[in-house]
């Protein structure tokens, strides 16, 4: 019933802007009997007159006039609405919301979304850069992205870079005042600057390996950050040693800005994968992002 008076609304609507049966007809698509007849069983439910007609003209009565201003901007809004989140067969309608850490925003952020929204332009893709774990269905986020030994084993985990090193890097003009560190006890001596998750806190002991045997290094520092690339940056202005994702430094060693140290200690991980609750959940908008970066990752191997 809602849905048969909303038509003849919609309807009514067209024969009240354009002042003519014909016109709403051709511009709905349908006869003008069929308008008219739509026109009258609205009037009918309603019990009131809401066109004068004559056979030269269409005119509002008041009560057409009120519903016309009442009720229009109220309907064209819903079809607008409506007409926002439907798509054309073969078109991705939608919104992604994803969270990311920094450091992968230059390898799967920074080349896929252009790309992406060129081939999707409806939909709208939400990046929220945070280094903290945050719950994705709690929090609304369609996915995350993050290293897989952080993601909870219950995830759907799509691999979208190859295996990395954690490397400890220092500059040059530090590394000759000081000297390397050539063990991991060494860095015990050395001004380092701490890393402190953005969840807790808490100091992150620099993580090292060599063959079966592992390493945690609670280093010390004047300068604590909870933001890795800052750490990066620092140790390029010379004031003390930092940890790093290796992919996110090269242009810096290549540039010889920062120098790579206890090379033989740096340990290896997986990757950045990218995660979600399940696949019967998965969005459209998310399996077409899942492809792209996937297509990327595939180009650039």
């Amino acid at each position: 019933m809602k849905t048969v008076l909303f038509q003849q609304l919609h309807v009514f609507l067209a024969v009240a802007r354009l002042q003519s049966f014909r016109g709403a007809a051709r511009e709905l698509g349908v006869s003008t009997a069929a308008v008219s007849q739509s026109v009258r069983q609205l009037e009918k439910q309603l019990r009131v007159v809401l066109l004068n007609r004559t056979t030269r003209s269409v005119a509002l009565t008041d009560a057409g006039r009120r519903l016309v201003e009442e009720a229009g901007p109220g309907l064209a809004q819903a079809a607008a609405a409506l007409h926002g989140i439907s798509a054309e067969p073969g078109e991705a309608v939608g919104r992604l919301k994803l969270s990311v850490p920094r450091a992968a925003v230059p390898f799967l952020i920074t080349p896929v979304l252009p790309a992406f929204r060129t081939r999707y332009p409806r939909v709208e893709v939400d990046v929220v850069v945070e280094e903290r774990l945050v719950d994705i269905v709690a929090e609304g986020y369609d996915a995350g992205v993050r290293l897989s030994e952080t993601i909870e084993r219950d995830m759907v985990q799509v691999r979208l870079t190859d295996a990395f090193r954690f490397v400890v890097v220092g500059a040059p003009a530090y590394l000759e005042k000081h000297g390397p560190p050539e063990r991991p006890e060494d860095l015990l001596r050395h001004e380092c600057v701490i890393l402190r998750s953005q969840t807790t806190g808490a100091v992150y002991a620099w993580e090292l390996e060599r063959g079966s045997r592992t390493w945690r290094v609670p280093v010390h520092g004047g300068i604590a950050t909870n933001d890795h690339m800052t750490s990066v940056a620092l140790a390029t202005e010379g004031v003390g040693l930092a940890y790093a994702f290796e992919p996110v430094i090269q242009e810096l060693l290549h540039a010889g800005r920062l120098v790579r140290v206890l090379e033989d200690y740096a340990p290896t991980v997986p990757g950045f994968f990218l995660y979600y609750p399940s696949r019967a959940q998965r969005s459209k908008p998310l399996r077409l992002f899942i492809e792209a970066a996937k297509e990327l990752a595939t180009r650039a191997s």
